[in-house]
């Protein structure tokens, strides 16, 4: 199996997010578009706690217990 070198624009070490990542096809841009959104998201939330959101208002917590022995 030979592997193409491909590595101009797709280094991921070196890359960051660019608002252009939104209109970019190649999977990176993609992933960094869809982690910078999911980051914004719950950063405007304001909070991280684990809750299913109802529809119709009933927020359902999901609390954080340990492990039972």
């Amino acid at each position: 199996m030979n592997k193409k070198d491909n590595n101009n624009g797709t280094n991921i070490a070196g890359r960051y997010y660019e608002a252009e990542d939104y209109k970019r096809n190649d999977q990176l841009s993609s992933g960094l578009a869809t982690t910078h959104e999911q980051v914004s998201d719950t950063y405007m939330e304001g909070q991280a706690d684990a809750v299913i959101e109802d529809v119709v208002g009933v927020d359902i917590s999901i609390p954080r217990r340990g492990y039972e022995e």
